[in-house]
């Protein structure tokens, strides 16, 4: 059997259990600046509790930005694993949302330089944080099950366009004063209680399909547009992210649970690597399906129409 580890990044957001159940061994932190503070992203709240993180992110009189491990940390995590004898599978959040895949990349020539004979692959997973992770997961299942190095690389560059996500947002500010929406219009949909709901384009933004009215509708149009998207969902593991928000997660769950009949479901934190973009108020749930549309025209339809079934 092939010796090789799995080296996602941060934002793969896989919790404890999680990463305890796919046997995930490792995985590269970064950081996040908090006004002058500087604290490594982890998959735990180990530096900063969820919930002193999200209420920091909510307040404007705040600056926080996260990035991701340096080229220098790379290489020296990298040539670690070379030295031990493990080839390396690398996998990084998206190159269209960060630098993570480059250094990477830049990270493995040099060590590929010193161990002309090891195989080390780095993936751009196009994806971020719950989609991401289950690449991650099933990446590990197939190592742990006997797969080869190149059958799990060779699985994942297949699939990564299959992962789809769906849930709503109810914290609009953040939204807004990311740019994404004006003000006006954020005030007005938490007043009024519009849910927006996305699902991942190709280069793994989450792109906004339609808007919901309510929690209840947008979590039950959740479950059924997975219902619609998912395929092959007995064989599956759903997981269900979320930024502050875990009794929505939890009841998400309890629907998910008593509607698709899937493997297994799986609850996780956003941490403060994906958070510090996604903000507080997201609730989302990650699945295997048929390739991403251009421009998300099949999922806007899938998720129209699960609107009206709700």
């Amino acid at each position: 059997m092939d010796k090789f580890v799995i080296l996602p990044d941060v934002t793969c957001d896989l919790s404890r259990e999680i990463r305890d159940y796919f046997r995930l061994e490792d995985y590269i932190e970064g950081y996040v600046h908090i006004n002058d503070r500087s604290l490594r992203t982890k998959l735990e709240w180990s530096e900063i509790s969820r919930e002193e993180f999200y209420k920091t992110l909510s307040s404007k009189s705040n600056t926080v930005s996260s990035a991701t491990a340096s080229p220098e940390e790379y290489y020296r995590i990298f040539k670690d694993y070379a030295e031990k004898g493990f080839d390396i599978l690398s996998m990084s959040i998206s190159s269209k949302i960060s630098a993570t895949y480059n250094i990477s990349v830049s990270a493995a020539k040099r060590v590929q330089h010193e161990y002309p004979d090891l195989k080390i692959y780095c993936l751009d997973s196009m994806r971020m944080s719950g989609s991401f992770g289950l690449l991650v997961a099933y990446a590990c299942e197939m190592k742990n099950n006997g797969k080869s190095f190149d059958e799990v690389v060779a699985w994942l560059e297949e699939n990564k366009h299959r992962v789809h996500q769906m849930g709503p947002i109810d914290d609009l500010m953040f939204v807004a004063r990311r740019g994404r929406i004006s003000n006006g219009k954020a005030i007005m949909g938490n007043l009024v209680g519009v849910k927006p709901m996305g699902d991942s384009n190709t280069d793994g933004y989450v792109t906004v399909l339609a808007k919901a009215k309510g929690m209840k509708k947008a979590l039950d149009a959740t479950v059924a547009y997975a219902g619609r998207m998912a395929v092959d969902i007995e064989d599956q593991y759903i997981f269900i992210m979320h930024s502050d928000r875990e009794k929505y997660a939890m009841a998400l769950k309890e629907k998910v649970e008593s509607t698709l009949k899937c493997k297994r479901v799986f609850v996780s934190d956003v941490f403060s690597g994906c958070g510090t973009n996604i903000g507080p108020g997201m609730i989302s749930i990650y699945f295997m399906g048929e390739p991403v549309s251009e421009d998300c025209v099949k999922e806007k339809e899938a998720l129209t129409l699960a609107l009206s079934e709700s």
